[in-house]
Parts: structure tokens; sequence; C-alpha cells
């Protein structure tokens, strides 16, 4: 089996890598050859924390994987990461275990993708304004799978501390990114002046106001995943003219936004214009006109994890990359 840190994904597996990873098992989903069962969560409440364990399959490949993350929300006062993962890649058809990843990184790398995604297919082709509101580890490739996707001239970041944000665009800056950024404390001026909104909070109230959105602007929402957690308020989900979804089963269980206006009885998951697999097999249209908004939520699925996995293994064996044990 061979194991794969992070560092070493981060050196060998970037934005464009998984968009296309991604697409393809969009297309896998489609065709109706992924088994993704629902995932199995455990409690530690003396801990405040939880345990995610997420398998799926794509049977056509036949490869399956199982990711485990343990979020430990006290964690940051011991000197540790509040999320940890892994991923365990095996071979379908005869049972080995191929590949143990560290999936910190790649799990925010397939969410960037999904929204570049998105964003490809409903952002206006003319949008040049970026406005990132929430400017934490899962915020950065947000930005990285807009910026693949879409020609962005300004950066607009929002934090409830500043300085963070700062950093945040300091750190677009080590990574190559040469559009200049600003970092905004009137949220309702960033959104404003946006073409492209990511947020990726884990707000349990909406992050800005439906009524600040210009015509034409695309929001992708990936930070809230839970039915109290909603970053988008009522007002951008009736706004919107089409409300595109990652995984519709999940979406339901999970995307607090869109349950709560279902409950508030004005919106109906019915009103879902479809799945990101409909837009990428051409199934459903995207944007139609410059004035629509468009809405994209992300929950994740396991199936994601998975395709970015076997892209990360098919890379490392071919670039000797990883370290091989026995087990």
């Amino acid at each position: 089996m061979l194991v794969i840190s992070e560092k070493e994904i981060q050196q060998s597996y970037g934005m464009k890598d998984a968009i296309s990873d991604v697409k393809a098992v969009l297309r896998a989903h489609g065709a109706r050859s992924i088994d993704n069962p629902h995932r199995t969560v455990l409690d530690f409440p003396q801990h405040e924390a939880s345990a995610l364990y997420m398998p799926s399959a794509d049977l056509s490949e036949e490869v399956s994987a199982v990711k485990i993350v343990t979020i430990f929300p006290k964690n940051p006062s011991r000197g540790m990461a509040t999320t940890q993962g892994v991923i365990l890649l095996s071979d379908a058809e005869n049972g080995e275990h191929l590949a143990l990843l560290n999936a910190s990184y790649l799990t925010r790398l397939r969410t960037g993708a999904l929204s570049g995604i998105a964003t490809d297919f409903l952002a206006r082709k003319d949008a040049r304004v970026l406005t990132i509101i929430g400017t934490g580890a899962m915020g950065f490739e947000q930005a990285i799978g807009v910026l693949a996707v879409r020609d962005i001239e300004r950066i607009l970041l929002v934090n409830r501390t500043p300085e963070k944000a700062e950093k945040f665009g300091e750190k677009l800056r080590a990574f190559g990114v040469t559009v200049p950024f600003e970092v905004f404390e009137d949220v309702s001026a960033a959104v404003r002046q946006a073409d492209i909104i990511c947020c990726a909070t884990r707000s349990n109230e909406p992050v800005f106001n439906g009524l600040d959105l210009k015509p034409g602007t695309h929001i992708n929402g990936v930070g809230s995943y839970l039915p109290h957690m909603k970053e988008v308020d009522n007002t951008t989900v009736s706004r919107a003219a089409k409300i595109i979804v990652d995984d519709l089963a999940g979406v339901k269980d999970e995307a607090g936004e869109l349950i709560h206006a279902a409950n508030q009885r004005n919106w109906s998951f019915n009103d879902i214009h479809g799945e990101l697999y409909e837009l990428v097999m051409l199934n459903k249209t995207g944007r139609e006109n410059e004035e629509e908004i468009t809405f994209f939520k992300s929950v994740g699925a396991a199936y994601f994890d998975l395709a970015v996995a076997k892209g990360v293994y098919c890379q490392s064996k071919e670039r000797n990359i990883g370290m091989e044990i026995e087990v």
C-alpha cells in the first residue's frame, strides 16, 4: 500500500487535476455507476466532537474509498488541528488496499473544484470581481477554483477578523496569484460589487443580505453542511433563477439554507434546477442570460473524495511519489 502525505499531494496534484477528475466522477454518477452509502457519524459529546465515516465506490472503474474525518473543536487549545482526515483507497476487483492519503488538502481541493465547475457553467463569462466571505482554510481553494475558470481582476476578502483576511490575501500572493486583493469590513459593499461570491464559513446565520446582490451574480455556498447552519438567506434563495446542487440526497439532509427555505413554504426542493452532474453531461442548462442570479450549494459527498484520491494515486504511481508499506 502506498502512503502519501499532504505535502507530497500538494506538490504533485493541483486544481486543474481535481477539476478534471471531479468532472469524470460526476459523469460516472450520471451513468449510475457510483455507489455512495449514507455516511456514519460517531458523536463524542464529552468533547463536543464527532467522527465521520464516508464510503463510496466507482463500479465502472472498480475502485472504492472510505474517508474518515474527525472534528474536535477544542483541539486548537491543545495545539492540534480541529479537523483531521484520511482516505483509504481500495481495488474493488480484488480487495487490495492501494493507498492511504491525508484528506485535509484533498477535501478542500475537491470542494474548490466543485465550485470551479459550477462557476464555469453558471457565472457570467465576463465576471471579473470575486468576493470571498470566510477566509479560513476552505476559502483558499474556493478562490483557486474560481481563478481556474474565470479571468478575475479583483478579489474582495471579508472575514470577521480583518487580520485573517489580510493573511489570506498574502497567502494568495505567495501561491502565485497576481490578482490584486482588498480587505472589506463592510460585507454589503463587497457583495454589491461582486460578480461571483464564495461563502466558506461555518455560520449558523446568513453572512450577507440577498438584497445586496446585483443582477447576474453567481454564488457558491460551501461552508454550511448541517441542517442548523445557513450562510445564505431566504432572499438569496428566492432571487436565484437557478439553484444547482452537488448531490441532491445530501443537500436534502444537510443544506441548512435550503431546508430552512423549504420549511418557510415559499420554496421547495422541487425548485432546484438540477444537480451539477446534469450540467456536466449537458442534460440541464447553465446560465441563459446576463441578469440571472445563480446559486450553487455544496455539502460534499464521498465519491468526490474518491475521485481525487484515485487521481492522486495514479499520478503518484507514475511519478514514484509516496512510501510503499506492507499491510
